[in-house]
């Protein structure tokens, strides 16, 4: 009971404010690897769907919002493998794109409000869901938890193994947006300090990321820098007129919340001297496009 996972292309990123301080970049496109178990998503399941095996569980119970990249992934490898899936919503009933589909490949949902959204960090949070669904392993919010990160770990041997088709024998560090900080977790698991991973986070700092992120990996080997730009999900005109520059400079598709703002952090390091001339960086690509669907 696992999803099929294929490599995630390692492509050079050739963006002109990256040439002019001298530094290569590559991107790894998780967003290329899959159209619907899209991005990060696929590889921070992978555990969680062993372990509900290893339970005799017939299915997966976990939340996120009306354009969840999460729970859409979740709800697609339901359909996929024949599991039954449960959403627990932030806020009221809407139809966007991304609640179509969860609907469509036969998502429960349950919408829990906003106050009751905000509940899920309590110890006791899980119990009556459990009572009621016990049969479904629960997992948390953006497929985080140790096992999501476990899985994270595997885009360090896919960045490695293709390092000689773009002819880099190595490089320094790796650059990516942070939601929960399960990725960049299970990033710096798999480096073990061999490389640097900074994580762009797009949460602003009262969602606990570092408390997050330390209590998976520890305190070393990662930096991570806010790029929420005033709190998840907010854009500007400055934001989406930088992510079109790069998406029509290197030819890459992108979104506001997650790859755009950790590109701007990305830019904003360089400038500031973090990354110097010569410094090799991989840039992970997670994904995230479905969720902009809605925008007008």
């Amino acid at each position: 009971m696992l999803l099929d996972l294929p490599r995630a292309p390692l492509q050079p990123l050739r963006l002109s404010w990256l040439t002019a301080a001298g530094i290569e970049a590559a991107v790894l496109r998780l967003d290329l690897i899959d159209p619907l178990i899209s991005g990060n998503k696929s590889f921070k399941l992978q555990h969680h769907l062993l372990a509900a095996q290893a339970a005799g569980c017939n299915g997966l119970i976990s939340l996120g919002g009306a354009h969840s990249n999460h729970l859409h992934a979740l709800a697609a490898a339901g359909e996929r493998l024949g599991l039954r899936t449960v959403g627990l919503l932030r806020g009221h009933s809407q139809v966007t794109p991304t609640v179509t589909d969860l609907q469509r490949w036969g998502m429960e949902l349950h919408w829990l409000g906003y106050e009751g959204y905000r509940q899920r960090h309590r110890e006791d949070f899980w119990a009556p869901w459990q009572a009621r669904y016990p049969d479904l392993l629960p997992v948390p919010e953006g497929g985080g938890g140790l096992l999501g990160a476990k899985g994270c770990a595997a885009l360090q041997v896919q960045a490695h193994a293709q390092l000689a088709d773009i002819g880099w024998d190595d490089f320094d560090a790796w650059w990516l947006a942070v939601g929960t900080g399960t990725t960049l977790a299970g990033m710096v698991l798999a480096e073990g300090g061999r490389r640097w991973v900074y994580g762009a986070m797009a949460v602003g700092p009262r969602h606990g990321v570092h408390e997050q992120v330390s209590a998976l990996c520890g305190d070393h080997g990662y930096t991570l820098l806010d790029a929420s730009r005033g709190g998840f999900a907010s854009m500007d005109s400055t934001l989406l007129g930088f992510m079109q520059a790069c998406e029509d400079e290197a030819g890459i598709p992108l979104e506001p919340v997650y790859t755009a703002k950790a590109l701007w952090a990305l830019r904003e390091a360089v400038a500031a001297g973090v990354l110097v001339a010569g410094r090799r960086v991989v840039f992970v690509h997670t994904g995230g496009l479905q969720g902009w669907r809605a925008a007008p």
